[in-house]
């Protein structure tokens, strides 16, 4: 008996933990202590950071300066110092023409400066030579003149009227011979001029680099006739494209909203994504004048190449710092809700009510918002999906730390 009445106790007892797995607890059971009875929320606190507002705006890099290299003066490529990839310096001679006829001239020039240098030794001779002259006939003539004038009649007026004529006529002569003197000096100062004029004309023969840099196309070789660059009748060929290589330049269309914020000087940072680097620029120079078209701002950055590893028709991205606050009330910046031009955010108070609630925002990045008004520092707002929650509802609030988005990775 004592066993069948246990036995019967026993299923009595599993019929019953069935029932209540199955059907759940009666009206009259209570839930354990620790089950929530309200949703989870991520939450983050309001906090003070520094904030900085940026303009990514993608380029090409653009050698600082480059040019065609023309020949001044026509003539045959002699010499050719040069091919693509070299590296010149200031000044450096890259090639040398071939140009007889300004050869020719110059020996001419000289033949000429000879001629003029011998008549100005010969004018000066017959200068000095009159002026000893003059000196010896007027020396004479005062002489006379002042015995006939101590002692009257003693020296006959004609002799001294005789010494008077020659002294002026031997005057005259002086002057004329220092007239023949500048005469000659003039001209051998044009055959100098001539020279030098032919001389800078046949410099020219040697195309120097304008600046330093490398040669990036070639577009002569030996023997190839050069036309001047300077004449309009032909078609010229250039020697060679150069470009400085040590400093380029990134042509950035600055949006009209940003353009309050350029400053010369300003620090840019540049990320090549070829090279996987960044490098240090500076905004150099922009237009002051806001295109009708585009509604965009000329602006250009400068970006030293000290090391010569960027190379013209690189892709990069320009990152401008147009705006920065230090130590402001920030949240991040999916916890806004944007809605028009009204934004908001829900807040989690200390017995985890939540609220929405408007705020006024200011400075935004990538990662977080200021927060104008509207909010506390210490405040919890939430993060993630909030699309259940509604004023005044209990929540369970659980902090949570957020990614952070950095636009040059």
């Amino acid at each position: 008996m004592s066993r069948r009445f246990d036995m019967a106790a026993f299923l009595a007892l599993a019929q019953a933990v069935t029932f209540v797995s199955c059907d759940g607890p009666s009206a009259g059971a209570s839930a354990p202590a620790n089950a929530p009875r309200e949703p989870a929320v991520g939450v983050v606190k309001v906090s003070r950071k520094s904030l900085q507002r940026t303009l990514v705006v993608s380029a090409e890099l653009v050698p600082f300066q480059q040019i065609d290299v023309y020949a001044k003066e026509s003539g045959y490529v002699r010499k050719l110092n040069v091919d693509y990839g070299t590296s010149v310096q200031a000044g450096q001679v890259m090639a040398v023409l071939e140009i007889p006829e300004l050869q020719m001239q110059l020996e001419e020039d000289q033949a000429a400066i000879k001629d003029a240098t011998g008549e100005v030794a010969r004018a000066r001779n017959d200068l000095e030579r009159m002026e000893a002259q003059e000196k010896v006939i007027h020396l004479q003539f005062s002489r006379l003149d002042q015995v006939a004038k101590s002692r009257p009649g003693l020296i006959a007026q004609q002799e001294i009227d005789d010494w008077q004529g020659r002294d002026l006529s031997a005057e005259a002569q002086v002057q004329a011979s220092r007239s023949a003197l500048e005469s000659a000096q003039s001209r051998l100062g044009q055959a100098e001029a001539r020279r030098r004029h032919d001389q800078v004309l046949f410099d020219y023969s040697k195309i120097v680099a304008p600046f330093t840099g490398v040669v990036t196309k070639r577009y002569a070789n030996l023997g190839t006739l050069m036309q001047a660059g300077t004449n309009s009748s032909t078609q010229a060929l250039p020697l060679v494209q150069l470009s400085e290589d040590h400093l380029f330049r990134l042509v950035i269309p600055v949006p009209e909203s940003y353009v309050s914020y350029i400053r010369i000087g300003d620090p840019v940072s540049v990320r090549v994504p070829s090279l996987n680097r960044d490098f240090p620029g500076r905004v150099a120079r922009f237009s002051v004048d806001v295109e009708e078209n585009t509604r965009t701002m000329h602006t250009e950055v400068d970006v030293p190449n000290p090391k010569h590893v960027l190379m013209p028709g690189m892709y990069a991205e320009a990152t401008l710092a147009l705006e920065s606050k230090n130590a402001v009330l920030a949240v991040p910046a999916e916890a806004v809700i944007v809605e028009g031009d009204l934004r908001r955010v829900w807040v989690v108070d200390s017995q985890g009510k939540a609220e929405s609630r408007p705020v006024t925002i200011g400075v935004e990045t990538p990662n977080d918002v200021e927060v104008v008004s509207g909010l506390q520092e210490g405040e919890l707002v939430a993060v993630g999906d909030r699309s259940g929650l509604h004023n005044g509802q209990i929540v369970h609030p659980k902090e949570v730390q957020l990614l952070q988005y950095h636009p040059e990775q």
